[in-house]
């Protein structure tokens, strides 16, 4: 299996277990999934199976920025720190 020098920020956020560091791993993926790409400006692209590599992280990323969001919403409505704006939109969504 090949290795890519992103993919160890990557598989950091994928199988990161404490929801508070998501959203840290996932900007870390992401910034080592941008770097290299920009490194593909450089030298012509790349190899398809690493361009497939990327685009496969970049969607599990985009799932896990929104599961570690809702994770977030949750904990917020738990703690009480978002319901009053939560039931705001609620209330503006009705009238």
């Amino acid at each position: 299996m090949t290795e890519y020098k992103w993919q160890e920020a990557y598989w950091s956020a994928i199988f990161e277990t404490d929801w508070s560091k998501m959203e840290e791993r996932v900007q870390s993926a992401e910034a080592a999934l941008h770097e290299r790409k920009h490194e593909f400006d450089l030298d012509h692209g790349g190899t398809p199976e690493e361009n497939q590599a990327i685009e496969d992280a970049v969607r599990g990323l985009s799932v896990l920025r929104t599961d570690a969001a809702a994770w977030l919403e949750r904990q917020q409505l738990e703690d009480g720190s978002l319901k009053h704006g939560y039931l705001q939109t609620l209330l503006y969504r009705t009238l």
